[in-house]
């Protein structure tokens, strides 16, 4: 399976004293170098955690072809600007609330038809392959396949969230989901709140070819540095 490291909370730390260090592109580099597929990170609107420069530094090295980077971001006119002029292999988009500590669900591809269609063909003419990050429901899943979204990404928070039986229905709901999205033709991956503890059962799902996973690795790496926590990940995600 394709991981793909999300280093926006090396970036969270560097922000916290407004410091240069830690170096997220470090962080980026020892994590292809441990064996990640590729590098998401999300310049969200308030800049929390990501700046530009993080966003430019990154890009040029994915022209230079020397890693696989997949920006996450809000469907804004700013960041589709930016998108476009830094054309990274792969753009997913995401909701955004200023309030949220995190993503807390997907995105309403059905309630904004009109405004995604007009995106994902602005950043398709840029050369950006287009997911949308979406909970495992098919309405949404017709949607972006509407919209010739290439790939979708399914929220899997709350199944990371729930426990027992609750979290064996969201499971359900998520191999269903990617079945049924992969049946259209789209490409499916997968993403939130998870952790080596609750993995493996998205790998065990044939239709998802990728994770993408970020707090939990960067949050191992306290005990056992970075290079080593994407390795177990991604020891993890053999089929």
């Amino acid at each position: 399976m394709h991981l793909g490291v999300n280093i926006d909370h090396i970036a969270t730390l560097r922000q916290a004293r407004l410091t240069t260090y830690p170096c997220p592109i470090q962080a980026a580099k020892d994590c292809l170098e441990a064996g990640a597929d590729g590098i998401t990170a999300h310049l969200r609107e308030d800049r929390r955690h990501i700046q530009d420069k993080d966003m430019e530094n990154l890009a040029a090295m994915a022209k230079a072809g020397e890693l696989h980077l997949n920006m996450e971001m809000a469907a804004t006119d700013e960041m589709v600007a930016i998108a476009c002029k830094l054309k990274p292999q792969a753009v997913c988009l995401v909701p955004e609330s200023r309030e949220e500590l995190t993503t807390e669900g997907g995105l309403d591809v059905v309630g904004h038809l009109a405004r995604m269609t007009d995106v994902v063909a602005r950043l398709n003419d840029a050369g950006c392959a287009v997911s949308m990050f979406i909970d495992p429901d098919t309405k949404q899943i017709d949607a972006s396949k509407h919209i010739q979204a290439a790939v979708i990404e399914l929220h899997t928070g709350h199944y990371a969230n729930f426990e027992g039986e609750q979290q064996q229905v969201e499971l359900k709901n998520i191999q269903e989901a990617a079945k049924y999205a992969d049946d259209l033709g789209l490409i499916v991956h997968a993403g939130h709140g998870l952790t080596l503890d609750n993995t493996k059962p998205m790998v065990n799902i044939p239709a998802i070819i990728g994770l993408n996973i970020g707090h939990a690795i960067v949050a191992d790496a306290l005990f056992v540095g970075i290079k080593q926590a994407t390795a177990n990940f991604k020891a993890l995600m053999q089929r």
